[in-house]
């Protein structure tokens, strides 16, 4: 296949997803929302060139997390994101409104497909705890919680190459 058929998506996760990920050698059960650059996402940042375009969908990947963390309340407080490249065609465009990056994924990602893993530092877990508790309140437009949610998307997520994986776990 080449290259250009493929699509560069962002999918939230948590370690213990990563955990499974390396057991079975896939990222999920069935269908999976990510982020990924949509024309919604184009048509919206208009100005916006490829590499910041990239970023606004890995963020909203690590604020899925935070979602991801809220409901699994064993998982370690660390945000969780996989970079993958899928076949275009794979892809099911959620694109309802102006600026949405949101995508599905019919089925799980291959490990195969990963090209890098993303997660929080130790550095960031008192935050991401805290945001993750409030996550849901900010999307709804309570101020306080945002401020709390924004501390801890002041913290970079680290790079990991795949073959750094065992170590994650």
């Amino acid at each position: 296949m080449p290259i250009t058929d493929l699509v560069r998506v962002y999918v939230p996760a948590t370690v213990p997803m990563l955990a499974a990920l390396r057991a079975s050698g896939r990222l999920g059960d069935g269908p999976m929302v990510a982020h990924a650059v949509t024309p919604a996402l184009r048509e919206w940042y208009a100005e916006g060139d490829e590499e910041e375009l990239e970023y606004v969908a890995f963020t909203r990947a690590a604020q899925g997390a935070l979602h991801l963390l809220r409901l699994d309340t064993q998982a370690p407080r660390r945000r969780v994101v996989v970079s993958a490249d899928v076949p275009s065609a794979a892809l099911v465009r959620e694109d309802v409104e102006l600026g949405s990056s949101e995508v599905r994924l019919p089925q799980p990602v291959a490990l195969t497909d990963v090209a890098a893993i993303h997660v929080d530092g130790e550095e960031a877990v008192t935050e991401v705890a805290a945001a993750a508790e409030v996550v849901d309140e900010a999307l709804a437009g309570d101020p306080d919680a945002q401020f709390t949610v924004d501390g801890a998307e002041d913290h970079e997520l680290e790079w990991y190459a795949v073959s750094e994986l065992d170590e994650l776990i």
